[in-house]
């Protein structure tokens, strides 16, 4: 699988894929994530450590969390170089209300959307590969 870098080939090839699970977002300030927490996503802020977990997970744990979303992972393996894909989907979400959390990993990039907009979220996607306006309703 090569990098893409082309953005009309990126935002045409993206194949988004919508995961099963709830995630949230839990912070750490001390930095430590607790024993045993596997999370699918870990980032260091001077704040404190982000984790973002299976919500199923932070509750059988009973730790705090935030933001419960569904993770759409686009499948196009972009190069992390590639300037204005996510601007673009992210742009695309904006317009339709929908609030976007992005992580970029080496082969793809992720979003988080909130779990109520997930569908319509995937139909913007959608019309995005397609060139199609998503219908109203979603």
């Amino acid at each position: 699988m090569s990098q893409q870098r082309d953005l009309a080939v990126l935002l045409r090839e993206m194949a988004p894929r919508l995961a099963s699970p709830h995630y949230v977002f839990c912070s750490f300030a001390d930095h430590r994530l607790p024993d045993g927490l596997d999370p699918i996503c870990l980032f260091r802020e001077a704040e404190g450590l982000t984790a973002i977990v299976e919500k199923a997970v932070a509750e059988s744990r009973c730790l705090p969390y935030s933001f419960e979303s569904r993770l759409i992972t686009l499948e196009v393996h972009s190069d992390l170089a590639a300037v204005g894909f996510l601007s673009s989907v992210s742009t695309a979400l904006a317009e339709a209300g929908i609030a976007c959390n992005a992580v970029s990993a080496f082969y793809h990039d992720h979003l988080f959307v909130p779990v109520q907009h997930a569908a319509r979220a995937m139909a913007v996607l959608h019309s995005i590969t397609t060139g199609t306006a998503p219908r109203e309703g979603l």
